[in-house]
């Protein structure tokens, strides 16, 4: 497990990459070696990647995983705007929502970029519930920012764990063409 800890005397700068493209590429392969040593050929396992903004790291995993299995995946994506617990208080933009199969018994792994409150996995679990029960769930995220839970949640496959500041912000930046990934560290101000 790769960490990157930053400290207050940083915020001065606007932004800093903490994660560059050759090293997002490297972590992606990580990640989907350890997800085939733990589920081997996928054989009762489905990757589910969350709305809005796991979608682009669960493609990339989906699509890396397919090349290393020589085979197409079970692969959904699940919106959870109105599983989350603010989402009367705060404006939020549902997404679609492109299940097309049954979890019931499978072994499913959700993947989202960052792991900040877990309030985002604790809905997803609950909108879950509305395609069957599973029988196990596993969380994949690219960054975990662990030292800000609301919900005590913790991740399975990890990228990159954050000692972050409430005042910044992990945000994984893609290319317009989606071929193309970092991550950033910035202060919410900027």
């Amino acid at each position: 497990m790769e960490y990157a800890i930053f400290d207050a005397s940083n915020i001065s700068m606007s932004h800093r990459i903490i994660l560059d493209h050759q090293r997002f590429q490297l972590t992606l392969k990580r990640l989907c070696y350890q997800l085939i040593e733990n589920h081997d050929k996928f054989e009762n396992t489905v990757i589910i990647g969350l709305q809005p903004r796991g979608i682009l790291l669960s493609r990339c995993i989906r699509n890396e995983l397919g090349k290393l299995l020589g085979k197409s995946l079970i692969y959904g994506e699940l919106d959870t705007t109105f599983f989350r617990d603010d989402f009367r208080i705060k404006p939020l933009v549902p997404a679609s929502t492109s299940i097309d199969f049954v979890v019931e018994g499978k072994k499913v792994v959700l993947i989202d970029d960052v792991l900040f409150t877990g309030r985002s996995i604790r809905a997803a679990l609950d909108a879950l519930q509305h395609f069957g029960r599973p029988a196990n769930v596993e969380l994949l995220v690219l960054v975990d920012r662990r030292l800000s839970r609301h919900v005590p949640v913790q991740p399975d496959y990890t990228g990159l764990t954050v000692d972050a500041i409430f005042s910044e912000q992990v945000v994984l930046n893609w290319n317009s063409e989606e071929t193309h990934a970092e991550v950033l560290l910035k202060n919410k101000e900027s």
